[in-house]
């Protein structure tokens, strides 16, 4: 077996989500899952078939996310791999109905972080062994660290009219 490191790439202001799925029909599923949770969000989705022709299959609305994940999905390699990119609108406004569908073994990784992707390659194929999700940590939050938290979260979470 060999181990490889897959830089991620991310474009400015958008967000990834990268998951293991075990069916085709993953594709059609998560697209409906982003348009009914949040019809403004732009994205691009590519799933690696495992079986059969082993095709990358892809939906989106945005052809340059929809090339991303393509290219995202192709350098991974994986099997039942899927790669979410989005724009105008976070993770976390679509990341538990993704959970809930139901061809979504589980989530690797959702951010907007540099991110690295550690595969292995066997004789069989490649798999996903986990996620290098941002940077390594540099200390503990002091009082004015946990001030500035708290008011930012009260900022974005904020009713605008």
């Amino acid at each position: 077996m060999n181990l490889e490191i897959v830089q991620i790439d991310i474009p400015e202001g958008a967000n990834v989500i990268i998951g293991h799925s075990h069916f085709i029909k993953t594709v059609e599923d998560l697209y409906e899952v982003i348009v009914t949770t949040n019809p403004n969000m732009k994205f691009g989705l590519a799933f690696n078939e495992a079986s059969g022709p082993c095709l990358i299959r892809y939906e989106g609305n945005d052809q340059k996310l929809i090339d991303t994940a393509i290219e995202n999905a192709k350098r991974i390699g994986a099997g039942h791999l899927f790669v979410l990119v989005i724009k105008d609108g976070y993770p976390i406004n679509i990341l538990n109905q993704i959970k809930n569908t139901q061809e979504v073994c589980r989530i690797f990784a959702a951010t907007a972080n540099p991110l690295q992707i550690v595969v292995v390659q066997t004789d069989q194929g490649r798999a996903v062994l986990g996620v290098v999700d941002g940077f390594s940590v540099k200390g503990v939050e002091s009082e004015k660290d946990r001030e500035w938290r708290h008011n930012f979260l009260r900022q974005i979470t904020k009713y605008k009219k």
